[in-house]
């Protein structure tokens, strides 16, 4: 019996040991993305002529469309602002001569998919980066004291993704060749009391970027700008399926997922959470 109970906890040890390993040499990848999965710059053209980019007049959006098109994309924009998708546009034009394309569409409605799909008929897209998204409030709060704002809300950040996906994979699958990024937030990954309908939407679709949607926080070892952010996770896009985007996320990512949730849930944890979310917020308005 009591050899039993010693091969029964070697093994154990063993495999906990083999798991952590395995974790380990997953993450090489991050610290060596040239050498585990290289991105050529031939590698985005050669998806197709067009990048479609949603949610483009601002933060990632606008970083992901000026980064695309400096790495040979034409690029469709297509977001609700129509002022700074035309100054986005004219600088991707004069600094990369690569043609854009704007629609102007509101994402919170679900009757503008229609007038999308016609805009893009004919287009070779070879890259859609669904990146729209909204905050039902800007300042953390809990479900019932926040703004009635639910249905617009899912139509931008999840109704969007599947319509635009559906959109274009038909010709993607008949070209058998084509990218799809879906924009998510580190949020989506344990349920935030405080952010309860913003971080289920996210999970239908990895950490802080500084854009105006998250107040311009300041930007540190792992708060990202969005240009950085954009730049890196585009390196790594063919180091899996799903990636943190960054090494400082990745890091920051496995952390938290070893943190329990009822720790995450407790009223002291959320209490220091909104108290660092609005002084951070608070920080950005002064820088900006």
């Amino acid at each position: 019996m009591e050899l039993t109970l010693q091969q029964f906890f070697s093994l154990l040890g063993f495999l906990l040991c083999s798991y952590f390993l395995l974790k380990c040499f997953g993450f090489l990848k991050y610290l060596f993305p040239h050498q585990w999965g290289p991105v050529p710059l031939s590698f985005f053209r050669s998806m197709g002529e067009w990048a479609v980019v949603t949610g483009a007049g601002d933060g990632i959006g606008k970083e992901y469309a000026i980064e695309l098109a400096k790495r040979g994309m034409n690029i469709v924009m297509i977001s609700r602002t129509l002022e700074k998708m035309n100054a986005v546009a004219k600088e991707i034009e004069e600094s990369t001569g690569r043609n854009v394309k704007i629609i102007q569409v509101d994402f919170t409605k679900q009757s503008i998919y229609e007038d999308i799909k016609q805009n893009l008929s004919g287009m070779e897209i070879g890259i859609l980066v669904n990146n729209v998204g909204m905050l039902h409030n800007p300042e953390p709060c809990r479900f019932l004291d926040g703004p009635e704002t639910d249905e617009g809300l899912i139509n931008c950040n999840i109704t969007s993704a599947v319509k635009m996906t559906r959109i274009i994979l038909t010709q993607m699958e008949e070209r058998k060749r084509g990218l799809i990024l879906n924009i998510s937030s580190a949020i989506c990954y344990f349920p935030c009391p405080l952010y309860s309908l913003y971080s289920a939407s996210k999970a239908v679709t990895p950490y802080g970027v500084s854009t105006a949607m998250t107040g311009r926080i300041p930007t540190n070892i792992i708060t990202k700008a969005a240009d950085d952010f954009v730049r890196e996770s585009l390196n790594y896009i063919k180091l899996g399926d799903e990636t943190f985007g960054s090494i400082a996320h990745e890091v920051l990512g496995r952390i938290i997922h070893c943190i329990p949730l009822w720790l995450i849930h407790s009223t002291t944890v959320q209490e220091h959470i909104l108290n660092f979310i609005s002084k951070n917020r608070k920080d950005g308005s002064k820088n900006m």
